[in-house]
């Protein structure tokens, strides 16, 4: 068998997403290469290694045993490639960083921008993920870094805190909730609301919450950040949940209320996670360090 390590990088993507189409997205192929690819693997192995239904895919028992070899070689390589590293320079490269929504909107800017004004040769590869894809990826070597919830299980991944989040309801000055001291969600379960764009890690959370107390929200439009919300919260166009961060940002004289969650769930702990520190590159370690640092010194509550 010859699986390069593209093959075995698509492969893993796949099932972590479930989806050979969301595989290939993460992989930047395209789903007729990714298709071919997977297909080709089969064909080497000679034995089928996913099960395809209407749903998506899951490994079969076979799959799983090539994933794990996959994470053993592609961490391997990494590892060598990251020793390498260190004799050409010690200040360069790419870092993979993962981050849910709050994390990549309302900390990950103002805490980024010097470091990497200060690295020049470093580039980081940054997207958005729920904090349970985060916390698998880091655990199968798919990624350096993440910034994720604390309430997800990370038994084998080394967490720092890294800032606390926490969600609030943001409406028009006029709106007769506008002056309450804390709202629960179910209080506003046949409310309009504004919301962020499917594949948004925050707004798969809210909607699962809002699943659990037996309702759909009434989203009548969807935004693609935070500002966009609360600017049509603030016309009465509906509700939207943001982090409050992002609900202080807003422009003064915008006529916008922010209301506090007292569901538990609102209020969430984020760290800073890795697999192996001696296992990250210089420059990925330089990075987490300064990361982990400046957000203890910002949030000392975290």
């Amino acid at each position: 068998m010859r699986f390069d390590l593209t093959d075995l990088r698509l492969f893993l993507h796949v099932i972590e997403a479930g989806s050979i189409t969301h595989g290939a997205t993460r992989s930047h192929l395209a789903l007729a290469s990714a298709s071919e690819r997977l297909r080709g693997m089969e064909e080497q192995a000679g034995v089928r290694l996913l099960e395809r239904s209407r749903r998506g895919v899951i490994p079969t028992e076979a799959g799983d045993a090539l994933a794990h070899h996959a994470r053993l070689i592609l961490r391997q390589s990494e590892l060598l490639q990251r020793e390498l590293d260190v004799f050409a320079d010690s200040d360069r490269g790419t870092i993979r960083l993962l981050a849910n929504t709050a994390a990549l909107t309302a900390f990950l800017p103002d805490a980024l921008a010097p470091w990497l004004a200060a690295h020049p040769r470093v580039r980081i590869d940054l997207h958005e993920r729920a904090s349970a894809e985060i916390a698998a990826a880091l655990d199968g070597g798919l990624s350096d870094i993440g910034i994720f919830s604390a309430a997800v299980e990370h038994p084998r991944l080394t967490t720092h805190p890294f800032a606390v989040d926490r969600l609030v309801a943001v409406m028009s000055a006029s709106h007769p909730l506008a002056n309450a001291p804390a709202l629960a969600l179910d209080t506003l379960r046949h409310e309009a609301f504004i919301g962020l764009p499917p594949g948004s890690a925050l707004q798969a959370h809210v909607d699962a919450h809002a699943r659990a107390l037996g309702c759909t929200l009434n989203v009548r439009i969807r935004m693609a950040s935070f500002d966009g919300i609360c600017r049509m919260a603030a016309e009465g166009v509906g509700i939207g949940i943001v982090p409050d961060t992002a609900a202080r940002r807003s422009p003064r004289g915008l006529p916008l209320r922010r209301v506090r969650l007292s569901d538990a769930w609102a209020r969430r702990e984020l760290v800073l996670g890795y697999r192996d520190l001696e296992g990250l590159s210089p420059a990925a370690r330089k990075l987490a360090a300064h990361l982990a640092t400046r957000q203890k010194t910002k949030n000392p509550a975290a």
